[in-house]
C-alpha cells in the first residue's frame, strides 16, 4: 500500500519562508507527475504547483516568483519552497502524485493535507 506523508506546515509572518515536504512510501514502480494543491477557508481546491518526472514545472500566477516546486526521485519526496509569504497563502496544503504501481494502472493519491498560516 502507498502512502504520502506530509510535513512542513506551520504558522509564519508575512514575508516569512516555509519548506513542505510530501513523501512516498510503500511498493511502486515510478512516479509520474507530482503536484501542489491548496485549500483556503470557503474557497475550492486549487492547484499550485507541479513538476513532471522529467522535471518540467508549472505555477499557477499568484505563486510564480516565490514558490519553488522540485523533486528527489532517489527519495521518492517532493518539495515547496515557499518564500515571501503572504497571507492570502493561508490554506490547506495537499500533495497530489500519480503512482504507477508493479502491476497495474497508475493511480492518483492524495497526502492528508498540512495547514499553512501566514500572519503578524
Amino acid at each position: 500500500q502507498v502512502q504520502l506523508v506530509e510535513s512542513g506546515g506551520g504558522l509564519v509572518q508575512p514575508g516569512g519562508s516555509l519548506r513542505l515536504s510530501c513523501a512516498a512510501s510503500g511498493s511502486f514502480f515510478s512516479i509520474n507527475d507530482m503536484n501542489w494543491y491548496r485549500q483556503a477557508p470557503g474557497k475550492e481546491r486549487e492547484a499550485v504547483a507541479s513538476i513532471t518526472s522529467g522535471g518540467s514545472r508549472n505555477y499557477i500566477n499568484s505563486v510564480k516568483g516565490r514558490f519553488t516546486i522540485s523533486r528527489d526521485n532517489a527519495k521518492n519526496t517532493m518539495y515547496l519552497q515557499m518564500n515571501s509569504l503572504k497571507p492570502e497563502d493561508t490554506a490547506v496544503y495537499y500533495c497530489n502524485v500519480d503512482i504507477v504501481p508493479a502491476y497495474g494502472l497508475p493511480r492518483n493519491l492524495w497526502g492528508q493535507g498540512t495547514q499553512v498560516n501566514v500572519s503578524s
